[in-house]
């Protein structure tokens, strides 16, 4: 699923996601530095993601794009897994919570992330897991479009395809943008959704704000 479709309308937030972009606001001045953009680009995803399928049905989540982690964090303490002094307390001596989710640190986090290219492949191996011992549940797993880059993501998406995962989902932040500038011009994703259908995966261009267009997925 990508996040931004072309020509996507610009969705107007409510109270709850603008809510949830002041908690983010408040770690990244905790810590005096992070990455604001990328959280602020995942929020209504990850809003859907926790309350309808995570804590309710059990299945796991994996943020990929590991330096988007102030929006998990957020969304980590509005769902009761961490306290709001973890928030306060983002990136100083001690803390919990820094510059990218730790699984051994971190309630409700799964994988230690940062390193680009890793989620997808972690997620892969531990849906397969799932298969075989005929769990039911899912694995949710968001990678950046710059993210996509990384050649480890599509050899693990050879892996889904043939293993037929039909229990493995997964988002791409589609905001057309990394770290150094226009994914456009670093190196070039499209036809992305052609690319992605090639590989057997069913695929749904969505404005990623818009929580009835989410919500239908």
């Amino acid at each position: 699923m990508n996040n931004l479709a072309k020509n996507a309308q610009r969705i107007k937030l409510d109270k709850e996601s603008i809510y949830l972009r002041k908690l983010i606001f408040t770690c990244f001045k905790s810590q005096g530095r992070g990455h604001l953009g990328p959280a602020f680009s995942i929020v209504e995803i990850l809003r859907v993601l926790y309350s309808k399928y995570i804590k309710k049905n059990k299945s796991k989540f994996i943020l990929s794009k590991g330096h988007g982690c102030l929006a998990l964090y957020a969304t980590l303490y509005q769902h009761g897994y961490i306290k709001k002094i973890d928030l306060l307390n983002t990136g100083k001596f001690n803390s919990i919570l820094g510059g990218h989710p730790e699984h051994d640190k971190i309630p409700g986090v799964e994988v230690s992330t940062g390193s680009l290219g890793h989620g997808l492949p972690i997620a892969v191996g531990m849906a397969i897991g799932s298969k075989l011992k005929k769990k039911n549940n899912f694995f949710f797993v968001l990678c950046g479009d710059g993210e996509m880059n990384e050649g480890s993501n599509w050899e693990a998406l050879l892996s889904a395809t043939k293993h037929k995962l039909y229990n493995l989902v997964l988002l791409i932040d589609y905001n057309k943008f990394q770290s150094y500038g226009p994914t456009s011009q670093i190196l070039n994703l499209e036809p992305l959704t052609q690319k992605l259908k090639s590989f057997g995966l069913k695929v749904f261009n969505i404005n990623g704000h818009d929580m009835v267009s989410i919500n239908k997925i």
